[in-house]
């Protein structure tokens, strides 16, 4: 299967990014890492970077406003069955494409949507009678009505896995809500199998000046850097993926020394002579701890949010970030790490849920959190480690946060620089980007 290459969302408000140009050609080679395209927001222009390794097929033109979340290209695997484009933008008025002639309407309703597909030419003559799952069209594409599409997207849900009631198995809106329905009952999250593997690193080695090492929080991923990484233009820069996070292996995490041996392998595996050290909650206390037991590598360390310096944890969001299986459940919990939370928007809301479609992801998680977090409280304290850590350092905290106590950050020791801002919640690096990346990038 391809691997897609989507649209990223760089700043919370944004719905759509322009792709202003493309680093590699239709037919090209890549490798995970390397810079693939350039986009444009209305607050941010940034490089994007190959989520995997292959051959890159089917990008979207430049200069096209494309929905965050959508896929822009594919990455097939050498001799891999190339085909059609697996599944068209969803802003089709401005990307004709083979099966649609440019300026054709979009069918409105299921039922011009149905008449629709009865007049379509395909492979298939016979389809399945109503109410099995609907084969795949010569793209590869699952029937479905474009509102089925809509609602399976902001639901999380795979569409080739619902049964289709309409003419060839197609998929209509009402099947999806069933499904959705079903889903929404409280139920635990299923079971995982742990994973082998290194953890994986994203990273530009390219650029000049000392290189940034960026590690995540807990139920996040490397893309939330997005913002803070827009204004880290120019320089070497790596983003560590944690164990059960993003594309990282899930792992049974015996406790927090454990997770600190997978990271530090990672970090040490990266071979950077000297680094600036970013840590954002539970990343933040694994940056400390790496700033501990590697201060040779470590030019400066900037820790916002950073769990570790006390026992106090808002289990009950962190629980419930886990378990959300709908963006439904999972908004409110995303909201409440903010202070302003209109920021939060539906459309941010529905490609976190995305992310998190998978049962098995937040099965892991919540495997993780019972072990770093139990009962709702800090498994681990890294008071100690401050103390001794003799490497530039710095805390960036809201006052607002509703999930660490931001009055942990008066116990580091006076030589460490306090930044702490009035009507911030727990992510500082997207709710005041520009004053977080002034403080990171200023010499200690």
């Amino acid at each position: 299967m391809p691997t897609e290459v989507i649209m990223p969302k760089v700043d919370m408000d944004m719905a759509s990014g322009k792709i202003t140009s493309w680093h590699v050609a239709d037919g090209e080679a890549v490798s995970k890492g390397d810079p693939i395209f350039d986009i444009e927001t209305d607050k941010a222009a940034m490089e994007v970077e190959a989520p995997d390794s292959g051959i890159l097929h089917h990008p979207a033109p430049e200069g096209v406003e494309i929905p965050i979340g959508e896929a822009v290209a594919w990455l097939y695997a050498e001799g891999e069955d190339v085909g059609e484009r697996p599944e068209p933008l969803l802003s089709p008025d401005d990307v004709p494409s083979p099966s649609r002639p440019s300026g054709a309407d979009e069918p409105e309703t299921e039922k011009e949507a149905d008449d629709a597909l009865d007049a379509e030419k395909d492979t298939v003559a016979e389809g399945p009678p109503s109410g099995q799952v609907a084969p795949p069209t010569a793209g590869g594409r699952s029937r479905a009505t474009p509102r089925a599409r809509s609602l399976a997207r902001d639901a999380g849900l795979d569409i080739s896995t619902v049964r289709g009631s309409g003419p060839r198995g197609r998929v209509q809106a009402d099947d999806v809500r069933s499904v959705a329905r079903g889903l929404g009952a409280a139920t635990p999250p299923a079971a995982f199998t742990p994973e082998d593997g290194p953890l994986s690193v994203i990273g530009r080695k390219g650029g000049q000046g000392t290189p940034a090492v960026m590690i995540h929080g807990f139920a996040s991923d490397a893309t939330s850097w997005a913002p803070l990484e827009a204004h880290l233009r120019g320089r070497p820069l790596f983003r560590i993926e944690l164990p059960c996070h993003g594309r990282s292996p899930k792992r049974r995490i015996a406790d927090f020394a454990a997770l600190v041996d997978e990271v530090r392998e990672a970090f040490d595996d990266l071979h950077l002579e000297k680094v600036h050290l970013l840590g954002h909650s539970l990343g933040g206390a694994l940056c400390l701890a790496l700033a501990d037991t590697r201060p040779e590598a470590v030019a400066s360390l900037t820790l916002i949010a950073p769990a570790g310096l006390g026992p106090d944890i808002n289990g009950t969001a962190v629980s419930g970030i886990c378990r959300a299986n709908r963006p439904e459940s999972l908004g409110p919990w995303l909201r409440s790490l903010v202070a302003d939370e209109s920021i939060v928007t539906d459309s941010y809301v529905r490609l976190a849920m995305a992310g998190r479609a998978e049962p098995g992801l937040r099965a892991a998680q919540m495997a993780m959190a019972d072990v770093l977090f139990p009962d709702g409280v800090q498994a681990f304290d890294l008071r100690a480690a401050l103390e001794r850590i003799d490497v530039p350092a710095r805390i960036v905290w809201g006052k607002r946060d509703a999930i660490i106590p931001w009055r942990h950050a008066l116990r580091a020791p006076g030589r460490v620089g306090l930044h702490l801002f009035d009507g911030i919640g727990h992510l500082p690096q997207i709710e005041l980007v520009d004053e977080v990346a002034r403080i990171a990038l200023t010499p200690i």
